[in-house]
C-alpha cells in the first residue's frame, strides 16, 4: 500500500531534522499502537538523508551491539568497531560520529532495552546531555507499548524525562483517508463497504492493507479474511494486549469482553466478573493504557455516577466481541461457522461503529467544541430513556447539532425523536439554536 496521510508528522519530523543538522542534537519520540505506521512513517521521513535504523530485539547487550555496530559502520559510511559489548558506549560513539556527520538515529521498539538492561536509559542520558548541543544527530526514539514509552520519557523519576523535544503518538487515518485509501482500490465501493472498513480496522494502517491487498472491499469478503485460519487477526489482540497487561492480562481481558459485549457500566462489568472490584482496574485501562474511554452524557457534571465505558480501539472492540467470545470456535477449526455468526450479527454490531464514525467525521470538521451523546437514566432503575446518538456543540455561536443515527432511514421514528430532542432542549439547550438530522449510510 502506498504511503497516505501523515502531512503534519512529515513536517514536524522534517523541520526537528532541519534543526538537529544545522544546529544542534534533536530527540523526537514516537509512538503509537502496533501496526499504526511508525516505521513506515519514520523511514519516508528519513528518504534521502543520512539514516541509521536501529531494531531492539530481546537478545543478548552484546549480541545486539556486534549487529548494531556493522549496522552502523555500513549505514554511515564511517568505522565503528565490532567489538563494543556496551549500548550506551556504542550510543557514545554514534553522538561523536555526530559531530562531523549529520544523521538520523532510529531506534525502533526503544522499550525492549527496559527487559535487557533498564541502566541503558541512564547511560543515554548521561551521553546525551554531555553530546547534544556540540553534534548533529536527529535521535528518534520509536515504540508501540504505551505504557512503557510514557514512563521512560514522561514520568519524572525517570532518567529521560523532559529530554524530548518532540512527542508523536500516531492515530488511526481519519474517516477522510479511509474513504481515499478505499476509493483507490475499489472505485465503485458502497458506503456499507466504507463502514465495514472502518468497523474492522479503525483506521489502523496494516490492517487496511492487509484486507484490500487480498481484493477484500465487502463485508463479507473482510470477515471471510480475518476469521479464516492462520489469519493474523486471530491472534493480534493477544500480541497486542498481553505484553501491555503483564502477567495480569486475564482480569484486563475479562473487562474488555464484558464491555464489548454490551455491559458498558461499572456495575455491569462487575456483575459479569462476579461482582469483584474493579474500579482500579477501569482506572489503569482508561488513564495508563488508554484502551477504554469513560463516557458521560454531554455537559453532565464531572463528577455523575451516570457513567459508560467503550473500547475506543475499533478492532479490539470486534476482537474482543467475536474472537475471545468464539474462541472454541477457533480452537476446533470452525472458522466457516464464525464467520456466519459474525456476518449475522453485523447489522446490529455495525450501528454502534457507524455513531462512531459520524462523530469522528464531525471531530474532522474542527468547528464543534464539544461532542458526545446525551441519556438519562431512570430514578432508581439502571434503564436509560431519552437517549440521543449524537450532540455536537458549536465552537463560535450558541448552536447544537443533535442527530440520531440509524444504518437504514425506514428505522427512524420522527415522532420518538421529536419527544427526546425536547426532554434535551428543555433541560439544556432552551437558548440554542438546533439544527436536526438523522444520519444513515447514505450520509457517510
Amino acid at each position: 500500500m502506498k504511503f497516505y496521510n501523515r502531512e503534519q508528522e512529515l513536517e514536524l519530523l522534517a523541520h526537528t531534522r532541519d534543526i538537529a543538522f544545522t544546529r544542534h542534537s534533536q530527540l523526537t519520540v514516537l509512538t503509537g499502537r502496533r501496526r499504526i505506521g511508525k516505521t513506515k512513517l519514520i523511514l519516508t521521513s528519513c528518504e534521502n538523508t543520512p539514516t541509521l535504523y536501529l531494531f531492539v530485539r530481546r537478545s543478548s547487550e552484546a549480541a545486539l551491539c556486534a549487529q548494531f555496530a556493522a549496522n552502523a559502520s555500513r549505514s554511515l559510511n564511517t568505522y565503528i568497531p565490532t567489538e563494543i559489548t556496551s549500548f550506551v558506549s556504542l550510543f557514545e560513539t554514534l553522538m561523536t560520529t555526530g559531530q562531523n556527520i549529520s544523521f538520523n538515529l532510529v531506534v525502533d521498539e526503544f522499550q525492549e532495552f527496559f527487559y535487557i538492561n533498564p541502566s541503558i536509559y541512564s547511560g543515554i542520558q548521561d551521553v546525551w546531555d554531555r553530546y547534544k548541543d556540540k553534534t548533529h544527530v536527529h535521535f528518534i526514539a520509536s515504540g508501540s507499548v504505551y505504557t512503557l514509552i510514557h514512563r521512560i520519557f514522561m514520568e519524572y523519576k525517570e532518567p529521560l524525562y523532559g529530554r524530548c523535544d518532540n512527542l508523536i503518538k500516531l492515530k488511526p487515518f481519519p474517516t477522510t483517508v479511509l474513504k481515499q485509501i478505499l476509493s483507490d482500490y475499489h472505485p465503485n465501493f458502497t458506503n456499507d463497504d466504507l463502514l465495514a472498513l472502518y468497523t474492522i480496522t479503525g483506521g489502523i494502517p496494516k490492517y487496511i492493507e492487509l484486507l484490500l491487498d487480498k481484493q477484500c472491499f465487502t463485508m463479507p469478503e473482510m470477515i471471510d479474511a480475518v476469521t479464516q485460519e492462520n489469519s493474523i487477526f486471530l491472534e493480534e489482540g493477544n500480541i497486542l494486549l498481553i505484553q501491555e497487561f503483564g502477567k495480569k492480562y486475564g482480569n484486563y481481558f475479562a473487562i474488555l469482553s464484558a464491555i464489548a459485549s454490551g455491559k458498558n457500566s461499572a456495575s455491569e462489568i462487575a456483575g459479569a466478573m462476579g461482582n469483584v472490584s474493579v474500579g482500579g482496574l477501569l482506572q489503569r485501562l482508561e488513564e495508563d493504557y488508554e484502551i477504554i474511554a469513560r463516557k458521560r452524557p454531554i455537559l453532565s457534571k464531572q463528577g455523575t455516577q451516570n457513567v459508560r465505558y467503550e473500547i475506543t480501539d475499533n478492532f479490539l472492540r470486534f476482537w474482543f466481541r467475536y474472537i475471545v467470545k468464539y474462541q472454541d470456535f477457533i480452537q476446533t477449526g470452525l472458522f466457516s461457522k464464525l464467520a456466519e455468526i459474525i456476518k449475522d450479527d453485523y447489522p446490529t454490531y455495525s450501528g454502534i461503529t457507524l455513531e462512531q464514525y459520524f462523530r469522528e467525521q464531525l471531530r474532522e470538521k474542527q468547528i464543534y467544541k464539544n461532542i458526545g451523546s446525551w441519556w438519562e437514566t431512570s430514578r432508581g432503575k439502571n434503564v436509560n430513556q431519552n437517549e440521543i446518538d449524537i450532540v455536537a456543540i458549536s465552537a463560535e455561536s450558541p448552536k447544537v447539532f443533535i442527530a440520531e443515527v440509524k444504518r437504514q432511514r425506514k428505522n427512524f421514528k420522527p415522532e420518538l425523536f421529536q419527544q427526546k430532542l425536547e426532554a434535551i432542549r428543555t433541560k439544556l439547550f432552551f437558548n440554542y439554536e438546533i439544527e436536526t438530522a438523522c444520519l444513515t449510510l447514505d450520509d457517510m
